[in-house]
Protein backbone atom coordinates (compact mmCIF):
# COMPACT_ATOMS: atom_id res chain seq x y z
CA UNK A 1 0.00 0.00 0.00
CA UNK A 2 1.34 3.41 -0.82
CA UNK A 3 2.56 5.76 1.90
CA UNK A 4 -0.08 8.32 0.84
CA UNK A 5 -3.11 5.75 1.32
CA UNK A 6 -2.37 4.45 5.16
CA UNK A 7 -4.66 5.84 7.32
CA UNK A 8 -3.18 6.16 11.08
CA UNK A 9 -5.37 6.75 14.47
CA UNK A 10 -5.31 10.29 14.98
CA UNK A 11 -3.91 11.42 18.34
CA UNK A 12 -7.13 13.34 20.24
CA UNK A 13 -7.27 16.25 22.45
CA UNK A 14 -10.63 14.44 24.10
CA UNK A 15 -11.31 11.97 25.89
CA UNK A 16 -14.71 10.30 26.88
CA UNK A 17 -16.48 11.67 30.17
CA UNK A 18 -15.01 15.45 29.26
CA UNK A 19 -16.81 18.34 29.43
CA UNK A 20 -16.41 20.09 26.39
CA UNK A 21 -17.72 23.54 24.26
CA UNK A 22 -18.81 23.25 20.45
CA UNK A 23 -17.08 26.19 18.49
CA UNK A 24 -18.66 25.34 14.77
CA UNK A 25 -21.50 24.58 13.32
CA UNK A 26 -25.29 24.32 14.26
CA UNK A 27 -24.57 23.88 17.54
CA UNK A 28 -22.37 26.66 18.39
CA UNK A 29 -21.64 27.38 21.54
CA UNK A 30 -23.69 24.37 23.50
CA UNK A 31 -21.73 22.37 26.26
CA UNK A 32 -22.05 19.03 26.85
CA UNK A 33 -20.37 16.22 28.28
CA UNK A 34 -18.53 13.45 25.37
CA UNK A 35 -20.30 10.15 25.39
CA UNK A 36 -18.52 8.41 23.11
CA UNK A 37 -14.95 8.64 21.03
CA UNK A 38 -14.42 7.17 17.79
CA UNK A 39 -10.46 7.59 17.71
CA UNK A 40 -10.64 5.98 13.72
CA UNK A 41 -12.49 9.44 12.17
CA UNK A 42 -11.11 11.90 14.83
CA UNK A 43 -14.93 12.56 15.30
CA UNK A 44 -17.15 12.86 19.07
CA UNK A 45 -20.75 11.96 20.63
CA UNK A 46 -21.63 15.03 22.59
CA UNK A 47 -24.35 14.56 24.97
CA UNK A 48 -27.35 17.15 23.22
CA UNK A 49 -25.49 18.12 20.73
CA UNK A 50 -26.56 17.49 16.74
CA UNK A 51 -29.81 15.98 17.57
CA UNK A 52 -31.03 13.68 14.43
CA UNK A 53 -34.72 12.07 14.61
CA UNK A 54 -34.65 8.63 13.27
CA UNK A 55 -38.48 7.03 12.20
CA UNK A 56 -38.11 3.54 13.63
CA UNK A 57 -40.30 0.88 11.78
CA UNK A 58 -41.66 -1.58 13.89
CA UNK A 59 -40.23 -4.85 14.31
CA UNK A 60 -42.33 -7.19 15.79
CA UNK A 61 -46.52 -7.48 15.65
CA UNK A 62 -48.31 -5.20 17.77
CA UNK A 63 -45.09 -3.10 18.18
CA UNK A 64 -45.91 0.86 17.04
CA UNK A 65 -43.48 3.50 15.26
CA UNK A 66 -41.70 5.51 17.38
CA UNK A 67 -39.41 8.39 16.61
CA UNK A 68 -36.08 8.13 18.17
CA UNK A 69 -34.03 10.76 18.85
CA UNK A 70 -30.48 11.03 19.13
CA UNK A 71 -26.59 12.54 19.14
CA UNK A 72 -24.60 12.32 16.00
CA UNK A 73 -21.44 12.38 15.86
CA UNK A 74 -18.96 15.46 15.39
CA UNK A 75 -15.27 16.12 14.74
CA UNK A 76 -13.23 16.61 17.26
CA UNK A 77 -11.62 19.87 15.90
CA UNK A 78 -15.06 21.56 16.45
CA UNK A 79 -14.96 21.37 20.18
CA UNK A 80 -12.67 23.19 23.22
CA UNK A 81 -12.41 21.92 26.60
CA UNK A 82 -14.40 24.06 29.17
CA UNK A 83 -13.55 24.90 32.74
CA UNK A 84 -16.79 24.19 34.87
CA UNK A 85 -15.20 26.43 37.33
CA UNK A 86 -14.29 29.66 34.66
CA UNK A 87 -17.14 28.97 32.51
CA UNK A 88 -14.55 29.49 29.85
CA UNK A 89 -13.41 26.95 27.24
CA UNK A 90 -9.43 26.72 26.30
CA UNK A 91 -7.12 25.05 24.25
CA UNK A 92 -5.27 21.83 25.75
CA UNK A 93 -1.89 21.74 26.40
CA UNK A 94 0.55 19.14 28.28
CA UNK A 95 2.72 18.61 31.47
CA UNK A 96 4.37 16.18 33.63
CA UNK A 97 3.40 16.33 37.27
CA UNK A 98 5.83 16.14 40.49
CA UNK A 99 4.97 12.24 39.99
CA UNK A 100 6.07 12.47 36.28
CA UNK A 101 2.78 11.70 34.99
CA UNK A 102 1.97 13.50 31.69
CA UNK A 103 -1.42 15.23 32.30
CA UNK A 104 -3.40 17.63 30.11
CA UNK A 105 -3.49 21.39 31.03
CA UNK A 106 -5.93 24.11 30.07
CA UNK A 107 -4.10 26.87 28.74
CA UNK A 108 -6.38 29.59 29.64
CA UNK A 109 -6.82 28.70 33.39
CA UNK A 110 -4.25 26.51 33.93
CA UNK A 111 -6.52 23.75 35.57
CA UNK A 112 -5.28 20.30 35.16
CA UNK A 113 -7.66 17.66 33.80
CA UNK A 114 -6.75 14.68 34.01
Amino acid sequence: MPQSQVKTRARMHVKSGDTVQVIAGRDKGKVGEVIKVIPKSSQILVKGVNIRTRHVKPRQDGESWQIVTEEAPIHSSNVMLYSEKEKVASRVGYTFTEEGRKVRVLKKTGEIID
